[in-house]
This record gives C-alpha cells, structure tokens and sequence, in this order.
C-alpha cells in the first residue's frame, strides 16, 4: 500500500500541474500549433466579469403575481446581444461559443434525464407528443413526429398566457436559461422572447424584473442553436416557468430548454440524500481540451511505465496527432497467444461523453494495477489494450467552442472537412452479398478478409484521412474484440448496420455470429447501471428495453460503410458500437456519475475477449503458420491466424467442430468445448504440408522448378515424333 500511496501522490501533484497549464493553453499563444483552435475562446462570459457580483434574491410569497409592464429592453447582463435589430443579434450570437462557465452553476439534467418528466409542466401542449416532457434541450424528433415523440413542448394555443415549469423538488439557486426551437423537419417553431418566473409554492409567482418592469429576455432566431441568458440576480426558489413573450411569425409557441441552477443543501431531505451519486475514484473529472489530454496521458505513462506506452495511428486533416495508449505488462509488443483489444471515442466530435470516459479509464486502470487489483492486475497481464480517445480531435476542438450546453446537436460532429467518420468505411456488404446471390459464378468470394476496393484506395476518394489511418491501424494489430463510443443514445449496437433489402431503411440484417454479438452487447447494457433499467425514460424516440438495452443496428436506422461492418468483414474483429448517455456533452458536474454507471461495463466488455476458443496453428517443425483460416462448422465467417500463427475465435458456450487450413498444408479438424468459466478454451493445430507442397520445396531447394504433368505429357509426346521422323 505504501508504493499505491506514493503513486497516488505523484498522480494527483501531475494533474494539480495539468490544470492551470491547461486554463494557460485558452489565454495565451501556445508552442503546438495544433492547440491554436483555443486561443479565440480565451475571454471570459460576459456574467462572470460583472462586478460586483450579485446577491442571490430569494422571492417572498406575494399575494399575486406581479405582473407589471413589459420591458422591452434587452437584457443588461448580455453584452454581446445589445443590438437594436434581430439579423445583428442572430450574428452575434456566435460570441456566446465559450464554454459554460465552471463558476456558474450546472444544468439541473433536463437533457440527461435528472429532471423527471413529473418534474416538467405546461400550461397547455398539442397533443402528448408535444407536451411538456418533451421541451428537453436537444431532444430530437421521431422520423414520422408522431403522437409519441416530437421534438419540443408546443403550447395549445399562441398567447401571452402560456408557460412551462420546472420543479427542482428543492430550494435552488437559478442563474441561467437555455432555449432551442422545435426539431422537426417540417416546421420552423421556436421562441423569440420570453419572461422568467420563480415561485416557492407553484401559485405565487414573481417575475424576473430589468429596473421597475418585467426582464424580457431574448429568444431564439432559429431552430437549432441554443441561446443561453442569465439572470440579472440568482434566484433562489424551487420552481422556474418560462413564459414565452413572442414567436416566429409563421410558427406556433414551441421550446426546448435548460435550466442553470445550484441545488441548495437540505440535509433534512431524505430522497435527495438516498438519490445522489458519488464515486470513490480519485479520478481527474473534467473536460479535457487537445493539450491537457496530451498531459494526461503523459502523466497515466510516467506514473505507470511498465504497462503503458504513447503512439500515434495518424493525423487529423488539422494536423492534430491521434494518440492512443496501450496498456499491457509488456507495451510495444504482441505476445503470442495474448489476445488484443481496443477503444475507440470520439468519431463524432462533439461526442465527448466517450471521450472522457476513456480518459477515465486509463488512469483507473493504471491506479488499480498499482493498488495491487487481482482483477485489473489479470486484465492487464493477459491482454493488449488499446484506448483511441479522440478519432476526430479537429471536430472536438469545434464542439468545445460552443461548450456542454451551447453547441447544439451537430457541432463538431464532423471531421474539420465534412465527412462522418462513422460512415465512411468501405461497404464491403454489398460486395459479398452480391456475390452470395450469383452463386452459379466460378469465382467464390471468402465470407472475411473482404479486399477494399480499388477506388476507396485512390487519392481522389472522399475518404477522411482518420478513417485511413484507423483501417492502417486495424490492419496492422490483430484485434479481437473493440467497441466505439458514442453519444446521444443509451444502447448497444451490433452489426450488421446495414440492411440487406435495398428498399428499407429498417430491417433486423444479422450476421453468422449473431448470437454472440448479443452476447457481447448484453454483456455491456446489463452491467451498466440505468441501461437495461425497465422504469428508465427513453433518450428521444426510442425504446430498447424490448432487447435489454440493445439493438441490431440495421433494425435501428441503416447505415453504409460502418466501422462495425468494415471491421467483421476486412479483419478479424468484431466491432460493436456503445452509446454511453443521452447527452453527447454533459456538464462536467456530471462526469462522476457517468463514470458510476459505465465503470463496471467497460471493464466487463474487456473481459469478453477472453471468451471463445484460442490457440496456435504451426507446421510439423513447430513454426507458427500465418493467414491460416479458422473455419466453425455452421458458421458463414471464418478469421485467420496472425503473424505468428496465433488465433483467437469468438464463440459462446458450447461444442464446435473446427477446421484449421492453409495454403500447402493439409487440412486439420477437431472438436473445442467451450466452457461457462472466463478464459478462452486452447486448441491448437498441427498442420503437414501437402505432397505437392513438399515436391516444390524439394526442387526449389535444388534450383529446379516443378513442371506440370499436362505440359510433361506433351513434351514426351513431342520427343517420340522427332525419334519416329
């Protein structure tokens, strides 16, 4: 304990040094150039420079409302929104891209789900699928924008008496409100100006004043783009309402929101105390820009450097390097029979929630190694791990812009030329089921190790240069098992994710090992703590609970040329893409609990690589034979050894009859068990090279060639003419 307690130590002076290089980095010129994207966001928000700051007012019970004459004045805390017409604020708007302020007070969970939806009420709503449960920043319409799930709370009728109210169920201190329009395809519905009211009660209100009248406060000029404003004065109540003032001409009275507030402590309150979430990991919880997760990297190496090690797959389009780290108890090598593993975040760039997580995971992992962990300590010395956590570094730069409640849904998705990495694989499917549907053809296509086409390779393709270095990556270690995170949803996606019909857009497409990429998946969501949770709200339109929190991706929405896809039909690995949360970009307030829930899945997910069958395919002399091919009698997918004729093959409990084979070399098969127990079953092969083989060897050794036996007959046949002529 006494070398955990020094390591503990030397990790946590690291990290205070992490911090303040890191609030360095935003104000100043920096030495990589790659960190340049921070230097335009080094202000501060305009309400953290108000001096002096401002007493919280906590509102008395009046007898009414008090309502008063409307201001039409913008609000006095918001700089940069003091313009006289709309088209100047919209432009302005843009100023508002910093971070959410880590002084100010955190999203009460509107759009991660804290908020119940018993929590939200309206004064009235369209139908149910616009009510007030539904006006949760970010929330995103169903396909059709049914009944069910449509993409804001809409009021019934558009007049000035219309409202929507948070109960924190606590006192609380309220400092700020975030609104977006409605997500819909059709319609342009959002709101441009409103009033704010707090109430202890529910019944007497009091409104948000600017001097001797009402606070109008400046809505939205579009759809998507949250606009974030802050009280004058923190007030302290348990119930915030939002009263819109005005709205798009050609639309109705529809928002989504967030509210900004500190709960206020109440040790005499029960169901706050037993609800809370706390973690016992001394852990850096944080946002993490390019160059503080450089440093803390560095610091997870220096701290633990003889199971970790710092490389770069590649590039960004920015030139930003993607580092990876790999954790194992001998880094920079494969050993022979020690299957290799990966994580994989940050594909879309405003997916930061994964990001984090991976960040998390590779100093919990390194901490509880040194601690001596039975179970970290057998992970570690029994697989190579690889954690990418951040694909799309350019993209986060973007997403950081705009900060966990400001960027909206799509900022920083992208790489930094447009293209969605998630997607922009080749698509191998259609290349063998093209090939499975003319059987007749001569030519028989393998079911893996699908070759990428030609015109993918050329120059000229639309190919991001991540994705290229991820398939160099892919192609170079031997993985057996990877998960990529992402955002926004809360499930386990297994391929294929790309439907077989070519006339739907949905439809359940597995492939030959289904059941265990079920197993796989189920073995994430029933770990995680809210994932497979039947009481659980759905993120959006959703509900995955029918599949225990996963799903096929094909039967979820189609997609070309996935990762999950590439990777079961080019490699040997088999690929699953896990979406940690519903909010792509939590507060950093919030990274504790996220953590909690998915800390015992990522460990558990590693695990599984040790599932299945493993062994070594060599020739009679005992040298290992690469590329030989792995065949389980009923299953359409075979994998092939490495380069040191080691394989390791997937496969949940069980009785198989395996086939190993290679060029030149007779075919071996025998029976594997698999048992229930964690660890992979051994079975080995000894292949003998076929009499064809062993001639071409023989003469090869002499310096002669082989002739065939046709070509033999003819020159025989040749000779005995010219002896009878």
């Amino acid at each position: 304990m006494a070398r955990w307690g020094a390591a503990a130590l030397v990790l946590a002076l690291a990290l205070l040094a992490v911090a303040p290089a890191g609030v360095g980095a935003r104000g100043a010129a920096v030495e990589d150039p790659a960190d340049d994207v921070q230097e335009t966001w080094s202000l501060e928000p305009s309400y953290a420079r108000l001096e002096p700051k401002p007493e919280p007012f906590s509102p008395p019970l009046p007898a009414g409302p008090g309502a008063g004459e409307r201001e039409p004045r913008p609000p006095q805390p918001r700089p940069p929104k003091k313009a006289t017409t709309k088209p100047k604020k919209a432009a302005k708007r843009e100023k508002l891209a910093p971070q959410t302020p880590r002084p100010g007070c955190p999203p009460l969970g509107l759009e991660t789900l804290k908020i119940t939806d018993f929590q939200l009420h309206a004064s009235t709503s369209k139908r149910y699928g616009l009510g007030a449960h539904r006006g949760r920043l970010n929330i995103q319409a169903g396909i059709n924008e049914n009944d069910f799930y449509d993409g804001a709370w809409c009021a019934g009728r558009n007049d000035l008496h219309q409202w929507i109210e948070v109960d924190a169920r606590r006192l609380t201190k309220f400092t700020g409100v975030i609104t977006q329009g409605r997500n819909s395809l059709w319609l342009s519905d959002w709101v441009t100006s409103y009033k704010v009211m707090v109430s202890n009660d529910s019944h007497t209100w009091v409104t948000v004043k600017n001097g001797s009248g009402d606070m109008i406060f400046e809505g939205n000029s579009e759809k998507e783009i949250p606009v974030l404003n802050e009280l004058p004065v923190p007030m302290v109540a348990r119930y915030i309402r939002i009263n819109p003032q005005s709205w798009f001409d050609n639309g109705s009275i529809c928002l989504r929101m967030e509210i900004l507030g500190c709960p206020l402590p109440d040790p005499n309150n029960y169901y706050h105390r037993r609800n809370e979430m706390t973690t016992t990991d001394d852990l850096d919880f944080k946002h993490h820009n390019y160059k503080e997760m450089r440093q803390l990297m560095k610091v997870v190496n220096e701290m633990c450097p003889n199971i970790t090690r710092i490389y770069n797959i590649g590039k960004s389009h920015q030139g930003l390097k993607l580092y990876a780290v790999e954790i194992s108890d001998h880094p920079g090598e494969h050993e022979v029979g020690e299957p290799e593993f990966h994580y994989i975040a940050g594909a879309h760039g405003n997916e930061v929630l994964g990001r984090e997580l991976m960040l998390l995971l590779m100093q919990f992992l390194c901490q509880e190694y040194l601690a001596g962990n039975l179970r970290i300590v057998r992970l570690v010395e029994e697989t190579r791990i690889h954690i990418l956590p951040s694909l799309n570094p350019d993209g986060y730069e973007k997403a950081c812009e705009g900060g966990s409640e400001l960027g909206g849904w799509s900022l920083g998705r992208w790489t930094h030329d447009g293209i969605d990495i998630n997607n922009n694989f080749p698509d191998l499917n259609t290349l063998l089921w093209e090939a499975e549907d003319r059987q007749n053809m001569p030519r028989k296509v393998p079911n893996h190790y699908i070759a990428i086409p030609e015109w993918f390779l050329s120059e000229n393709a639309t190919v991001a240069v991540e994705t290229r270095a991820v398939i160099a990556w892919m192609e170079k270690i031997p993985f057996v098992l990877g998960g990529n995170l992402q955002g926004g949803e809360l499930v386990v996606a297994y391929p294929y994710d790309m439907v077989r019909s070519l006339w739907k857009t949905q439809e359940h497409t597995p492939t030959p090992d289904d059941h265990v990429f079920r197993w796989l998946a189920y073995s994430y969501a029933s770990t995680h703590r809210v994932m497979t949770d039947a009481r659980r709200r759905v993120c959006h339109t959703e509900d995955f609970q029918k599949e225990d929190g996963t799903v096929n991706g094909a039967s979820w929405h189609t997609v070309a040329g996935s990762l999950n896809d590439f990777s079961y039909l080019h490699t040997n690995c088999f690929e699953l893409s896990i979406y940690v949360g519903c909010d792509k970009y939590p507060h950093e307030s919030q990274l504790p609990e996220e953590w909690e829930n998915n800390r015992e899945s990522l460990i558990v997910f590693m695990e599984q690589v040790h599932r299945g069958i493993k062994g070594l395919v060599r020739d009679l002399h005992g040298k290992g034979i690469p590329n030989a091919v792995i065949s389980v009698e009923g299953v359409n997918h075979d994998i092939r050894t490495a380069s040191d004729g080691d394989y390791w093959r997937l496969l949940n409990p069980g009785e198989y009859v395996v086939t190993a084979k290679a060029e030149g070399f007779t075919s071996s098969t025998k029976n594997c068990m698999v048992g229930y127990d964690m660890g992979a079953t051994q079975c080995d092969f000894t292949l003998s090279k076929t009499n064809l083989a062993r001639i071409r060897e023989i003469m090869e050794k002499f310096g002669k060639q082989p002739v065939s036996l046709p070509a033999r007959r003819l020159k025989l046949r040749g000779r005995k003419r010219r002896q009878r002529g």
